[in-house]
């Protein structure tokens, strides 16, 4: 029979009160934290009618479809350019302008094509062969504006009325848009084979002159100056990736099937072979880990013994490759490789030497958890539940940003070849325009489509109502963890206060939990998420900042940033810690968030030193348990995508990069394990809880026994230490 003094004094809090008559999770409660309810209602219909006024405003085909020079969308079904899906620049090289990325408008026509051109020419070369052959003005027509059939009008008419471009050059869509088709060759940029070329007006230009131009355009287009050359890369390799998709995402998905077959026979094995199973995480995580030491150490002598080899050759030296297998031909790269895992060896080793007494603890107190996991098992398939929740928000709030991005009326402005005109870049209306003197000042001015905007009150506000909208949904995803948590803490609690278990189980727990959850605590689940959304909201307006500050000069500024999204990630972090535990109060006892939150912290403190081991030991132990899982399934995939399978060589899929399914296969294994084991957290969690409140509730008397399991309250009671007995 434990003593008076076992139960461990309040140093925090005034001493509570306690229900003789208590037996788990209070079922007569009230509602909690209405007004934060209520105000969490008003805010999803508000985010429902912002949904439905960008639904209204806003043209996802905008941002789908590229737009000519008259507001018409190429490629759009219904209308005359459906099977114009490319949109072209009559004069790319006015591009290079640097205006452009003020104005965000290329000063050329740009006209909705079938494809893009695949030869160099000028309008006076279609002029001339012309009169020989036919053919030349049928190719050339098909970049004029539609309508015009005069191949004998002057170059002069036709570059003062735009009816056709002055010139074409080797191009192929990218972004939907004509770019030129370059080609590096010997490090010399080219484009069909050319470095130089005659424009419109017979002067040799050199391909430099159009990657300039190109590099304005992905700049208007992309919102920051990156080059075109470095974007068609991009696009090679995402093409590559996409195929290595296609050709294996069966097996990717026989990968994860594995990933959740082994996750769940790992915590129903937990019931019964725990310690065993738990020692077998930490020494396979070390001997994994070891192997890959092992074998970097071996690539790395190989390549470094090989007497005409790249052992010698360093990353810098072949700079950034798109084949990532070129740096497993380096020696430098499995260097770099076998020192991070040695480590992240050595790190594992000290924890575990160091806290080899609590790992003990820990390894009780998930095999307890596992037991409880054992006679709840729907808690298990809860998490698909906060999956399609959380699908839901994300698939709103994106669907709702695009919306958004996409309101506005075409703006259109006068277009001017000549820099000096004083009406270039004016807002001008296409219908009247003609009637305007603006031709008779700028001769061969026109009132072409510039981009999305307006003048409203709502148009003005598109800014701020995108904040909304990211606001709301971080509420909402916090509010669904939130959801999961508390429903999740108040079945493990049932199971816990259990004298007998599992007799006094109630039935359906998990069902009981959610609805006492949803009926009695949406305001203190919402209060408690909304602060965890503000927090976030200032860590991304300081991301933002920091952002757009790299570039500065201001070091004070930076620092001061720097400083402050250390701040904010403590406080998060904090924050999610102590929402976690008063979420746990509230499934138990039914109180408001505040008082839930303030016992919570009351009770942490009063067992700060086991929850300090605890709280860190078994977060350890189940990361490794999730690195052991996705490490064994990567391992696997690693052998079979590189075809050292011999049994199953021939089933291997043709693949470019191998990395490719291998990472996805990890990244998803890492997921799903995760997901397994975050029930298990929450369950350890809760089993904590209601220890220490088992603890200062009852002495174990036949009048108040204790709730825990004999085992686990032996070994809690062995390890709670001289210096809590001397304080009490």
């Amino acid at each position: 029979m434990a003593r008076k003094t076992d139960i461990p004094p309040s140093y925090y809090g005034e001493p509570r009160k306690f229900d003789p008559g208590f037996r788990g999770p209070i079922h007569n409660r009230g509602c909690t934290d209405v007004v934060c309810c209520v105000v969490f209602v008003i805010f999803i219909l508000g985010y429902i009618a912002l949904g439905t006024v960008a639904w209204i405003h806003g043209d996802p085909r905008k941002v789908v479809y590229p737009t000519d020079s008259h507001g018409q969308f190429c490629g759009q079904q219904g209308t005359p350019n459906a099977n114009k899906a490319i949109l072209f620049y009559f004069n790319i090289l006015q591009c290079a302008n640097p205006a452009v990325l003020i104005n965000l408008q290329c000063p050329t026509t740009q006209l909705c094509v079938s494809k893009c051109p695949d030869r160099f020419a000028t309008y006076l070369d279609m002029q001339y062969n012309y009169r020989y052959n036919k053919s030349y003005w049928e190719y050339y027509r098909q970049f004029c504006k539609p309508g015009f059939d005069n191949p004998r009008k002057s170059v002069a008419q036709v570059l003062r009325d735009e009816d056709c471009p002055s010139m074409i050059v080797p191009s192929r869509p990218f972004l939907q848009r004509c770019f030129p088709d370059f080609i590096t060759r010997n490090g010399t940029l080219t484009v069909a084979n050319k470095t130089v070329f005659k424009d419109g007006l017979g002067k040799t230009r050199s391909v430099i002159d159009l990657r300039d131009a190109a590099n304005r355009v992905t700049a208007m287009q992309q919102g920051v100056e990156s080059g075109i050359t470095s974007l068609l890369d991009a696009k090679e390799v995402g093409m590559k990736i996409f195929e290595d998709y296609a050709n294996s995402w069966y097996w990717i998905l026989i990968g994860l099937v594995i990933t959740m077959v082994v996750s769940l026979a790992f915590i129903l094995l937990l019931r019964f072979t725990a310690g065993v199973l738990l020692w077998l995480i930490i020494f396979g995580v070390i001997a994994v880990v070891g192997y890959g030491i092992w074998h970097c150490y071996w690539e790395f002598s190989t390549l470094r013994g090989k007497p005409y080899g790249d052992g010698d050759v360093t990353i810098s030296d072949i700079g950034f490759q798109t084949d990532f297998r070129v740096y497993l031909q380096l020696s430098q790269t499995w260097l770099i490789f076998m020192i991070s895992l040695s480590v992240i060896e050595a790190v594992i080793i000290i924890i575990l030497i160091f806290l080899r007494r609590r790992v003990r603890i820990a390894i009780a107190l998930l095999k307890e958890g596992s037991r409880a996991i054992g006679y709840i098992m729907s808690t298990l398939f809860y998490p698909i539940i906060t999956f399609v929740l959380l699908a839901i928000c994300i698939a709103y709030w994106a669907v709702t940003a695009v919306f958004l991005a996409s309101s506005g009326d075409a703006v259109y402005k006068v277009m001017s070849t000549p820099d000096k005109c004083v009406y270039a870049n004016l807002t001008c209306d296409p219908e009247t325009f003609s009637q305007t003197n603006v031709t008779k000042v700028c001769p061969g001015s026109q009132c072409t489509f510039a981009f999305y905007g307006g003048e409203s009150l709502y148009h003005r506000y598109i800014f701020v109502l995108q904040l909304c909208n990211l606001l709301v949904f971080l509420w909402l995803v916090n509010f669904t963890n939130a959801l999961g948590q508390c429903t999740l803490a108040g079945a493990f609690a049932s199971y816990y206060w259990a004298l007998r278990k599992p007799q006094d189980i109630p039935s359906c727990p998990l069902f009981s939990s959610f609805s006492r959850a949803v009926r009695y605590h949406t305001g203190s689940l919402a209060f408690g998420s909304l602060i965890l959304a503000v927090v976030q909201m200032f860590r991304i307006v300081l991301e933002y900042l920091d952002h757009k500050l790299k570039g500065a000069h201001n070091a004070f500024a930076r620092f001061l940033i720097c400083c402050l999204k250390c701040c904010f990630w403590c406080l998060e972090h904090f924050i999610k810690f102590m929402n976690r535990n008063a979420y746990i109060m509230i499934a138990i006892y039914g109180k408001n968030f505040c008082t839930s939150a303030k016992d919570a912290f009351f009770l942490l403190m009063r067992n700060v030193v086991r929850v300090a081991v605890l709280d860190k030991v078994t977060d350890f132990l189940l990361f490794l348990g999730k690195v052991l899982i996705s490490g064994s399934v990567g391992v696997l995939a690693f052998f079979f995508f590189t075809r050292k399978i011999p049994v199953i060589q021939e089933e291997v899929p043709s693949l470019n990069y191998y990395w490719v399914p291998l990472l996805t296969v990890i990244f998803g294994s890492y997921l799903i394990a995760h997901g397994f084991f975050n029930v298990y957290a929450m369950c350890v969690d809760t089993l904590f809880l209601c220890f220490c409140e088992d603890l200062e509730r009852n002495d174990g008397s036949p009048l108040k026994p204790f709730y825990m399991s004999p085992q686990l309250h032996r070994i809690l009671r062995r390890e709670q230490g001289s210096k809590l007995y001397a304080a009490s």
